[in-house]
């Protein structure tokens, strides 16, 4: 019998009975289905895909670290990429963000060259959302999950995950072999499935709900569904959270497969709809930046306008190094003329001045 207080050793392998794939689980994977391939057609319109890594999964990371109440502004975010800023001179809740998108990038990246997802592509991962060499929960790990913990008065246990000699190790595996098996099983179920099964193993001491979140998405490219990780999964997480943490517990506690599979292929739908708005309203905007801008300026070029679309905020420096251009005083005089026409703002912050593509801030933001 199920015990919250207890390691939940028996926590059942992969996979779980077909019965729980029904007539109504079916027909919201096929509307997820879709929605996720016209999304895919779109990624692909772009002739740098690689871009909307930088601004898309920047929401991602920002949003995943937010579902475990990790909060940064999106000026602060945006200033620490475009400084390059050291790790001291970083707050935490930004420093835990970057480490996210440094972690979405590095297992793309992993994936590319090794084809498929492996165990140390796991702990890869981990390793950069924590900013850790820390690998998974040591066996005598006395880890739960409680609900409203603070420094001042611990929460009441809502589980304890499972441990032991080789525990983590062999769950691990399993969940793998059930990704990469002919189990009849459609990679997009799968995915929710394997997300559940995941949280649910808890193998490492903190980081694992973005650890997960990242896997997702990879796992999404890995099988081709889509060519880039930039799913905005999180928002629609983020958005639902009680609903999301009350779903995997009932998984866990009563069998309750179904409403978890509704609710993430209704969370692949939308956020499949959200994302491919996004793409669309940043291509047009690209577009119409670059022919209102090179009718304007000469020196204005693809890579610099494309530079412009991948990262809201930059400095000369940067805008220096894609335009091949080293003199202060013509970035300077540039900057301006930009900023003169209407492309960018200006910001100052100290001594330091950033410019700021407000057309793309609007686009990605979540208040529009």
């Amino acid at each position: 019998m199920y015990d919250r207080k207890k390691p939940y050793n028996l926590l059942p392998d992969l996979p779980p009975s077909k019965e729980i794939i029904d007539i109504e689980v079916l027909m919201k994977w096929g509307t997820a289905s879709r929605n996720l391939a016209e999304l895919n057609k779109n990624i692909l319109r772009i002739p740098n895909p690689s871009m909307l890594v930088n601004t898309i999964g920047l929401r991602e990371a920002q949003t995943s670290t937010a579902i475990e109440n990790i909060f940064t502004t999106e000026e602060e975010l945006y200033k620490a990429i475009s400084s390059n800023l050291k790790e001291e001179n970083v707050d935490t809740s930004t420093k835990e963000v970057l480490n996210y998108r440094e972690a979405l990038w590095g297992g793309f990246n992993l994936l590319k060259s090794e084809g498929d997802l492996s165990e140390q592509a796991i702990i890869s991962i981990f390793q950069k959302v924590k900013n850790t060499t820390q690998s998974y929960r040591p066996r005598q790990s006395l880890t739960v999950i409680r609900r409203g913990n603070s420094e001042f008065k611990p929460g009441e246990v809502i589980y304890t995950p499972p441990r032991g000699e080789g525990i983590i190790e062999s769950k691990i595996q399993n969940l793998l072999s059930f990704l990469q098996d002919d189990n009849g099983i459609d990679p997009l179920l799968k995915m929710a499935i394997a997300h559940y099964q995941f949280e649910a193993i808890h193998p490492f001491t903190d980081g694992n709900g973005r650890t997960g979140r990242i896997l997702n998405l990879l796992y999404l490219v890995e099988q081709q569904l889509i060519s880039h990780p930039v799913l905005y999964l999180s928002r629609y997480i983020l958005q639902h959270k009680d609903e999301y943490y009350y779903l995997l517990t009932a998984v866990t506690q009563r069998g309750l497969w179904k409403p978890w599979l509704i609710y993430m292929m209704e969370a692949v739908e939308q956020t499949s709809i959200y994302t491919n708005q996004m793409i669309d309203e940043i291509i047009l905007q690209q577009a119409s930046t670059m022919q209102f801008a090179k009718s304007k300026l000469k020196w204005y070029t693809s890579e610099f306008n494309d530079l412009l679309f991948s990262q809201p905020y930059f400095k000369q420096k940067k805008m220096g190094e894609v335009l091949g251009v080293t003199s202060r005083t013509t970035l300077s005089k540039y900057a301006e003329q930009l900023v003169s026409i209407g492309i960018v703002s200006k910001k100052y912050e100290g001594k330091e001045v950033f410019y700021i593509n407000d057309d793309l801030l609007r686009i990605i933001s979540d208040t529009r």
